[in-house]
């Protein structure tokens, strides 16, 4: 019903295509049409970005008006421009609306913490819990994205028969096959996991959508080394977060925090955990994308962490030189922040310009990156949990590397944090129960604290004879002294008192 609308905004509410995105090389600055499907530079092999060819034009929309167009869009009932297209224009307007592949994604809630946690922090944050994106986790901003691209190409007859590969710490794998599935059959998917390094719950997300998943021996980075060496010598759609297009979805996870907070990004501070950097990489050029259009008149500052265990990027920017900084793959050890084990960031050349265009454009310093142990990863997601979240472990880290960064003053008490719960903890609840089991392996270095662990009790009734199961159902007096006794037990363990 667009005669519903304001007249300012009604010839924008409904976005229209154009073909102005290309393929931009970070390595020779060369140029490549995006209606084939590419993962980096043919000239050089280095990563590329997607780039519009007249983001100028946005500028003819002011700010405000952008503002109100987005605000807007909120009541459209066209799937597609439910999620993360609702921003068609900065994400892919060379997208048309009918290929657009929507699932649920996006629009993630944004949580504020109670007082008592805000205490122990010492200021006030919010999570955004992307794991309540449908595949659960944040991975289905980008996977919205390229898989459009994909089914782009295919509806323009420019590809078929796609085979969609990936490899994964399980969270990609989770969201690659669930949105390939759903393209079926004209998209097939396989994943590569490293064997025993995935939790059982991400391993069966791909199984149960139907990719072909093959466990390779050693860790996430030798498993990317496999996909890349396919995605060179055959025709394949590589899904991880090399491919630019998953970039350009996960853009929207700042553009949603722009909007859930009113635009207003003065004060405001955004942690993420880096992992393969392609997350961090969006968040940076989304704010960036809103900043140059006046959408926003503040670039928040960024945090990026990384556990003790896999810090490859945290250790480049230790060097204050930039001249003198060198970037060097690390050998990762075990982290219960599993998705973020990645030794050799694919996207660490577009952290690098990207976080240099932030600093200049907001004047000063303002992306930073913090290291934190394990035990206060796990004693932190723990923390956030017990207070009403569903963090994962990544999210636990992002508390970790708040406190750490007001610790070290990075982050001021005056300002408010957006907290990344990257996925939804229930992926990751092998690791409480191994915190809470005090079984937790040697290698990860935490020591559960007694305070933190929560069990089950089983209570029984004295008498043998009165234990019901599925097969033994009692009746009559025998349940009534069942129900009696156990109910007795249960208000001694809570100090109940009786009513009056």
């Amino acid at each position: 019903m667009l005669d519903y609308f304001p007249d300012d905004i009604k010839s924008h509410i409904i976005p229209k295509t154009r073909k102005d995105l290309y393929y931009h090389c970070l390595g020779c600055a060369a140029e490549h049409s995006i209606e084939k499907l590419l993962y980096v530079c043919p000239d050089c092999n280095q990563v590329l970005l997607i780039k519009d060819k007249n983001a100028r034009s946005l500028n003819k929309i002011p700010g405000f008006l952008w503002q109100k167009i987005f605000d807007f869009r909120k009541m459209l009932k066209i799937p597609a421009l439910k999620g993360i297209y609702r921003y068609h224009e900065f994400i892919g307007p060379s997208i048309p609306l009918e290929s657009i592949v929507y699932l649920g994604e996006g629009h993630t809630p944004v949580v504020e913490a109670n007082n008592r946690l805000k205490q122990a922090v010492g200021l006030s944050f919010f999570y955004k819990n992307d794991g309540q994106n449908p595949s659960a986790s944040f991975k289905d901003r980008g996977m919205a994205s390229a898989l459009s691209s994909i089914k782009y190409l295919i509806d323009q007859n420019l590809v078929s028969d796609v085979i969609a590969i990936c490899a994964s710490t399980g969270d990609t794998s989770a969201a690659a096959a669930l949105y390939a599935s759903y393209l079926g059959p004209l998209i097939k998917s396989a994943v590569l996991l490293p064997h025993k390094k995935v939790t059982s719950q991400q391993l069966s997300q791909p199984l149960g959508s139907g990719a072909k998943v093959f466990e390779i021996p050693g860790v996430f980075d030798d498993c990317m080394k496999i996909v890349e060496q396919l995605s060179s010598k055959y025709s394949v759609a590589l899904l991880n977060s090399k491919n630019a297009w998953r970039i350009l979805g996960q853009e929207s996870y700042s553009y949603e925090i722009a909007q859930d907070f009113e635009w207003n990004m003065k004060d405001k501070v955004v942690v993420v955990p880096i992992g393969n950097a392609g997350n961090i990489t969006a968040v940076m050029n989304g704010f960036i994308k809103f900043y140059e259009a006046n959408i926003i008149d503040a670039l928040p500052k960024i945090i990026g962490v990384q556990s003790e265990h896999a810090n490859p990027v945290y250790q480049y920017y230790l060097e204050p030189d930039e001249a003198k900084r060198k970037f060097i793959p690390v050998n990762t050890k075990p982290s219960v922040a599993q998705a973020a084990m990645i030794g050799n960031p694919v996207s660490m050349p577009r952290v690098i310009k990207i976080a240099k265009k932030y600093n200049a454009l907001a004047g000063r310093r303002h992306v930073f990156f913090v290291q934190v142990t394990e035990q206060s990863i796990m004693d932190w997601q723990l923390a956030a949990n017990k207070n009403g979240h569903i963090a994962c472990t990544q999210g636990g880290g992002c508390l970790a590397g708040l406190v750490q960064a007001f610790d070290q003053g990075i982050v001021k008490n005056k300002e408010t944090a957006i907290l990344d719960a990257t996925a939804h903890a229930i992926k990751f609840s092998e690791f409480q129960d191994l915190y809470f089991k005090s079984i937790i392996p040697e290698e990860y270095k935490i020591n559960p604290n007694p305070d933190n662990i929560n069990q089950p009790s089983l209570i029984l009734p004295d008498d043998p004879d009165i234990i019901p199961s599925q097969k033994k159902r009692l009746k009559g007096n025998d349940f009534q002294k069942f129900v009696n006794d156990i109910s007795d037990k249960v208000a001694k363990r809570l100090n109940l008192t009786l009513s009056v």
